[in-house]
């Protein structure tokens, strides 16, 4: 009788077990990874919100050909080593088909070469740094990279808004250099161009350039330095931290050119710590708020109800990772590289809130180049581009 016990116990654990098996077959797991804590937090934390708003959108319509998304989230810190650790306890433990970094550029480099070795697709959100891209034929990204970011900008600051004396400060880390080494490719080049057309007279003039530390607070010196030089627009690099308190010392000493920062500005955050200071700041990013297009009205009024704040392009930029991970799924099943021939093949993606994505070049998204402006306490359009000079992803 005992015995009888036993087996039926036994096999009702084996029941669960399967059943247990069964229902994990039944999701599709995605894998993600931010700076949930550290001095990147508020960036980490709206790309998980902007995330986790794509996965219940998706699963709410019905899921991938009928499975639900299972999101599995990490905590790098912005740190290249847990990074890279994270990587390989999505590939390994939790068998992700797919990886998404919510992550800086740092970060991001490290896991994707975990990512690349062991034929699992990555997509980088947000991260800039070319060499993400470079790493193999399986990492993606669809946010805007250093080279057109920085190209953008050189645009605006010499031919939209007219400047020929430029100073320029730079943050010292991959995300501040590869945009300020794209910046001054670009003006080189316009310097050139105007030479063959006759018009040496308008050469665009770099009449000072310095580079700080991550972490830096402290830019009056710099700034007077700058001031001096009597610049017409200053291109700064920075995260939020930074840049409001470049943004809020520039004006306290009284420089009133224009200041053209970057996506790392672009966060309620720096509206916050730089107050009025930041009217009229103008940034090259991924977002514009002031679009029409359904998806991202859509995606605004959710973030800000969930969160109780306007969404940024990290959030967005997050969303559409998923967007772009689940729509190559649907299309191409789970396998590594049928995902990444369904997004190679991706044509005028409608589903991005930082879109449309026209197309994948290199395993980089092309698509709009948003110009945002601080008025009124917010971010707001000031333009978009969407010359092919300017928003095609240059060879590396």
């Amino acid at each position: 009788m005992k015995l009888k016990v036993a087996v039926v116990g036994i096999s009702l654990i084996l029941l669960f077990l399967a059943a247990g098996l069964a229902l994990q077959e039944e999701t599709i797991k995605i894998g993600f990874f931010a700076p949930l804590t550290g001095f990147a937090a508020a960036d980490g934390m709206s790309a998980l919100r902007g995330a986790q708003i794509a996965v219940d959108f998706i699963n709410e319509a019905g899921g991938i050909n009928g499975k639900k998304i299972e999101l599995i989230y990490y905590d790098d810190a912005c740190k290249a080593d847990e990074a890279a650790a994270i990587a390989r306890k999505l590939i390994e433990r939790d068998k992700v088909v797919i990886g998404i970094s919510g992550s800086y550029s740092t970060p991001t480099r490290a896991a994707a070469a975990i990512f690349q070795e062991a034929g699992v697709p990555m997509i980088s959100a947000y991260a800039i740094h070319p060499s993400i891209i470079l790493t193999g034929e399986l990492i993606f990204r669809v946010g805007l990279g250093a080279p057109v970011e920085g190209i953008a900008g050189a645009v605006l600051a010499v031919e939209k808004l007219g400047a020929q004396r430029i100073a320029i400060l730079t943050m010292d880390n991959d995300f501040g250099v590869a945009l300020s080494e794209w910046f001054k490719r670009k003006i080189e080049e316009i310097n050139s161009k105007r030479v063959e057309a006759g018009m040496a007279a308008k050469q665009v003039e770099i009449v000072y350039e310095k580079r700080y530390p991550l972490g830096e607070t402290e830019f009056r010196e710099l700034l007077t330095a700058i001031k001096a030089k009597e610049p017409e627009l200053i291109w700064a690099t920075a995260y939020f931290h930074e840049a409001a308190n470049i943004v809020s010392q520039a004006r306290e000493l009284g420089i009133e050119v224009p200041i053209i920062g970057q996506e790392g500005y672009d966060s309620p955050k720096f509206i916050e710590l730089g107050g009025p200071a930041t009217e009229g700041t103008i940034i090259v990013t991924d977002l514009n708020r002031d679009s029409d297009r359904e998806i991202v009205r859509r995606f605004l009024e959710e973030y800000e109800k969930r969160t109780g704040i306007p969404a940024d392009m990290v959030g967005a930029s997050a969303f559409d990772a998923v967007q772009v991970a689940a729509y190559a799924i649907k299309v191409g099943g789970t396998e590594a590289e049928a995902i990444a021939e369904a997004i190679n093949g991706i044509k005028d993606f409608e589903e991005a809130v930082t879109g449309p994505f026209y197309y994948f070049k290199d395993r980089e998204a092309v698509r709009p180049v948003e110009i945002q402006i601080v008025k009124g306490g917010e971010f707001h359009y000031f333009m978009t581009f969407t010359d092919p000079e300017v928003i095609t992803p240059p060879a590396l």
